[in-house]
């Protein structure tokens, strides 16, 4: 009889965690880039990216106004965005100036890194059917203690789908991605 109960109840509940399936999503995969710079002569340090707090949550978040902001049902990031944006970068400016020499703070090397990157992102979200990136990118020459700042703003269009918003994240981060590595060969 106790048996057959807790049978029945881990079947009752098996079949009642499959209803809520849940898609996971991930950002941290960097994009091939169309073009490559040549080679960085030095080593490239990137600090964590900093993000908006309602990126911390697991539910990937929409702004339903400038101050509302909700979680989507089923839809999921299944890496911390912080870490897997910080990574993506990282690899990112590997391929693009053809350099393995690319680091994440703590830098772990024997000599500290020639440049510095530091992103803030204040803004990564959905509204309407746009996704909205707000950051600022910070460089530093370590060794001349030469800084440069800029801000950068982009929108890419969305559906309502989680499948969609993230789709255009991908595309809003590829476009700061380009903005580091320029302004790193600039600088």
């Amino acid at each position: 009889m106790f048996r057959t109960k807790t049978i029945s109840t881990l079947l009752l509940l098996l079949t009642l965690g499959g209803c809520g399936t849940s898609s996971y999503y991930i950002l941290s995969t960097a994009p091939q880039p169309a073009t490559t710079y040549k080679s960085f002569n030095g080593v490239i340090g990137v600090e964590k990216v900093t993000v908006p707090k309602y990126l911390f949550k697991r539910e990937i978040a929409v702004a339903k106004s400038n101050s509302q902001v909700s979680f989507l049902g089923g839809a999921s990031w299944a890496e911390d965005i912080d870490e897997g944006l910080t990574q993506r970068l990282i690899s990112y400016l590997q391929k693009k100036f053809k350099q393995p020499e690319v680091y994440g703070y703590p830098w772990g090397v024997g000599s500290q890194p020639k440049i510095r990157v530091k992103v803030q992102l204040s803004r990564f979200i959905a509204q309407g059917n746009r996704v909205y990136l707000d950051a600022s990118i910070q460089l530093e020459n370590l060794r001349t203690g030469k800084r440069k700042a800029r801000l950068f703003s982009t929108s890419v269009p969305s559906g309502s789908q989680a499948s969609s918003i993230v789709d255009a994240m991908d595309k809003a981060f590829d476009q700061l991605e380009e903005q580091v590595a320029l302004g790193i060969k600039l600088f």
